[in-house]
């Protein structure tokens, strides 16, 4: 949500301003017409920490693989198994990427790469993840193998189960990782095709790829496998690269192109906007620190965020907006432990209230 100020108007003079699907790609945003709105100031109350103010923030790209396949039958002699992880923690892929959070993607794509090169596992169904900017907390996949096999995959699930736990106990809740059996699968992926998207998977980048040169404790450049479906004869993989280098994005992106067409699949990118860059010498910001310095006692912090806001596709709309973004204190927004710090929201609200009172003529 934002309050825009329109000094122009004799009455009533703030609109409010209230995008819908903020969480799956900024859709209202994208959908703002140029003239909907008449204000000069925009107010965005849409960030995650009180006593932070954002004068910039990262641009982003969808990255879209996907690859059609012929599905074939299983060996009757195979047995199946669904694979199951939870516990990750998952979160905010702007927000919490540099936080070493493990990706559910990455993690199975170990698992499976090592049950397909020892002991002859076949992919037959592969989901996980749900939103692009959200980093996949859950995994669950189905695999065939020979049947005197069973016990070494059994011993594979429980080694990693292990090894998960060990590289990221410091990190993450306790991690399971567990293996039952299950109904055999109508089909299962060609072995060819299962084996290059696998591959691709593993090698694709996730995480940081760059922090800010000028500014080394915020995230410059990253990308989010958020989504891996494989199933029905189709593979389908969705990532969310950000930067606010446009620049580096447009590195990232090619390269993560280049890593699924070695795999045969088609890559689309959309979606792609560029980042919101800051003005230091902003009027609304010189306002907003000395009304937050006169209320509290001290100066809020002013940063650039590596998350997206819907600041810089606004801004884009409606040229020459005076653009701050605030909030009370959220954590794990987008994902099922989200939640809000209750303190924080009386100091946001009496902070918004003095800002209005006292916002400059732009």
């Amino acid at each position: 949500m934002a309050v825009l100020e329109d000094k122009s108007l004799k009455h009533d003079p703030l609109e409010a301003l209230i995008t819908t699907d903020e969480e799956t790609g900024m859709v209202g945003a994208f959908g703002l017409k140029p003239g909907t709105v008449q204000g000069e100031i925009l107010l965005n109350l849409d960030s995650e920490d009180e006593g932070e103010l954002y004068i910039g923030c990262a641009g982003g790209t969808d990255v879209t693989a996907s690859l059609r396949y012929k599905e074939v039958e299983p060996d009757p002699e195979d047995i199946a198994l669904k694979i199951t992880l939870k516990g990750l923690r998952g979160g905010h892929s702007g927000l919490e990427i540099n936080q070493g959070r493990a990706n559910a993607n990455k993690l199975m794509v170990r698992f499976i790469r090592e049950a397909i090169a020892t002991y002859e596992a076949r992919l037959a169904y592969w989901e996980v993840g749900n939103m692009r900017n959200a980093i996949p907390r859950e995994a669950e996949t189905v695999i065939t193998v020979p049947a005197g096999n069973e016990e070494e995959i059994l011993e594979l699930v429980s080694y990693c189960e292990n090894l998960f736990n060990k590289e990221y106990g410091a990190i993450e809740t306790p991690v399971t990782f567990k293996a039952e059996k299950t109904d055999m699968p109508a089909f299962v992926v060609p072995e060819e095709i299962q084996d290059n998207v696998v591959n691709a998977i593993f090698a694709c980048h996730d995480g940081v790829l760059r922090f800010i040169p000028a500014i080394p404790d915020t995230v410059e450049t990253s990308s989010n496998l958020a989504i891996v479906s494989v199933k029905d004869g189709m593979v389908e993989v969705k990532i969310l690269a950000r930067s606010s280098s446009d620049f580096m994005k447009e590195y990232l992106t090619t390269s993560l192109e280049c890593c699924f067409s070695m795999a045969g699949m088609k890559v689309v990118l959309s979606g792609e906007y560029s980042g919101w860059q800051p003005n230091v010498d902003s009027p609304i910001l010189h306002t907003m620190k000395e009304a937050y310095k006169k209320q509290f006692g001290n100066e809020p912090a002013v940063k650039v965020i590596h998350a997206g806001l819907e600041c810089r596709i606004i801004g884009a709309n409606i040229p020459g907006l005076d653009m701050i973004s605030f909030g009370p204190t959220l954590r794990s927004p987008h994902s099922p432990d989200e939640r809000a710090y209750i303190p924080s929201v009386q100091k946001f609200y009496d902070f918004l209230v003095e800002t209005l009172e006292n916002s400059p003529e732009k």
